[in-house]
């Protein structure tokens, strides 16, 4: 007997990279690719909040959750948020609250360590000011099943978590065109261009950097290397003026180049812009060598591996800190190289010198990556887990009778985590 579509409420924080990969492509793939089992809305603000004032409409007093069911949530039987709302923790919270109560399937997918955030990152002020991290532990307690993207993430939350802990790794749609592009040549057959692709809140990870360009350049020479900084946002524009006007992403951005570009005399390096995340690939096509410094820390130590995806799906090896699961699919030599985790300058130095020196090695090391990457993160063949995952857990929820501790995928490993993933 065939079974009812499952209707997937999927609530993003915001529009943003982290809530397109967790939660906006993933949802619209299922949607796509397996409309006879699944239905899916999509709700930026399923409580139905004034954007404006960023809280519940009215006279200025909150809404009892008693007396406020929002269409959606009733229509519903899995609710699917992930991090935090950008009308803030109260809103997360309550969003998953009141789903909890009305019975729904509840999913709080989490790729940023909010538990544990280090105090360099730009918003460590922001969650501290509103105990970000605790409001964070109780979310992860009430809901049905919270997903993270590796293995060493899942470890720290494990004893927060009250039921399903999965792990679902972040994938690409392969399908779009900007991952299927040629590459573009280099300007001369022996230039090696090396490239790091970075977001918004890296300001530490770049101190890991500055002299290792330098030193790449002296070595295997500034005419045989073109680096390029990926990912500067746009200019502001005034509104009132209608000229540029810098802000502190700008500001952000001044100091990467700063701290990447340090003691370049020759001025081999470019920074280009940021593309949405619909447009990402194109940045890999103008790169041989990615590069991803990382300070080691528990959040960086918890990020996924998305950026394997990125650069492996045209190619390009991976050269990264030993930090987060990176060593889950870069192996020496094989698919990139590996930097210990404090740094050490002249192995960043020695190792792509080596690399720029040997580019039949630089692609070999690509194809092996590549090959990796193209079976295990296209989300257009990994995705119907995710429906999978939920008959299971709905399963064990039924039969559990909503017991928080029963409703665990114990993978051997004393319920610390499911063996799940995804």
């Amino acid at each position: 007997m065939k079974k009812d579509k499952l209707k997937i409420l999927a609530c993003p924080a915001n529009e943003g990279g982290c809530a397109y990969y967790r939660v906006i492509l993933p949802c619209n793939k299922l949607q796509e690719l397996h409309s006879d089992e699944v239905e899916v809305r999509m709700d930026f603000n399923p409580l139905g909040w004034d954007k404006d004032a960023m809280q519940a409409k009215g006279d200025g007093k909150p809404i009892l959750l008693k007396d406020f069911t929002p269409e959606n949530l009733e229509w519903a039987d899995v609710v699917f948020h992930q991090n935090i709302h950008n009308f803030g923790g109260n809103y997360t919270f309550e969003l998953m609250h009141r789903a909890a109560v009305m019975g729904k399937l509840t999913h709080y997918d989490n790729d940023d360590l909010l538990t544990d955030l280090y105090t360099g990152h730009r918003l460590f002020g922001a969650y501290k000011d509103n105990n970000l991290a605790e409001l964070t532990k109780r979310i992860y307690a009430v809901v049905d099943i919270v997903s993270v993207t590796q293995r060493k993430f899942a470890e720290r939350i494990a004893d927060y978590v009250g039921r399903a802990l999965v792990i679902i790794k972040n994938a690409i749609d392969f399908n779009l065109p900007c991952w299927n592009e040629p590459k573009l040549k280099a300007p001369k057959k022996k230039l090696t261009r090396i490239g790091w692709v970075g977001g918004i809140h890296h300001e530490e990870d770049v101190k890991e950097f500055p002299g290792v360009a330098m030193g790449v350049n002296a070595r295997a020479g500034a005419e045989n290397v073109h680096w390029g900084w990926y990912g500067r946002p746009p200019m502001p524009i005034n509104e009132q003026t209608g000229k540029p006007e810098p802000d502190w992403q700008q500001d952000v951005w001044d100091n990467y180049q700063k701290y990447l570009s340090k003691g370049i005399r020759h001025r081999n390096f470019q920074v280009y812009g940021a593309l949405p995340a619909e447009h990402y690939g194109k940045m890999y096509t103008n790169i041989d060598i990615a590069i991803a410094p990382l300070q080691m820390n528990n959040f960086n130590d918890s990020k996924s591996e998305i950026k394997v995806a990125e650069c492996g799906r045209y190619g390009v090896p991976l050269i990264a800190s030993n930090v987060g699961c990176y060593d889950e699919t870069i192996i020496n030599g094989e698919t990139g190289y590996l930097i210990d985790s404090s740094n050490p300058q002249k192995d960043w130095i020695r190792i792509l010198t080596k690399c720029i020196k040997d580019p039949k090695h630089v692609k070999e090391m690509g194809q092996n990556l590549k090959t990796i990457v193209d079976k295990h993160f296209d989300i257009n063949k990994n995705v119907y887990g995710r429906i999978e995952l939920y008959r299971e857990i709905m399963d064990v929820k039924a039969k559990a009778q909503h017991k928080t501790k029963d409703a665990i995928i114990d993978d051997g490993n004393n319920g610390k985590y499911s063996g799940s993933e995804l």
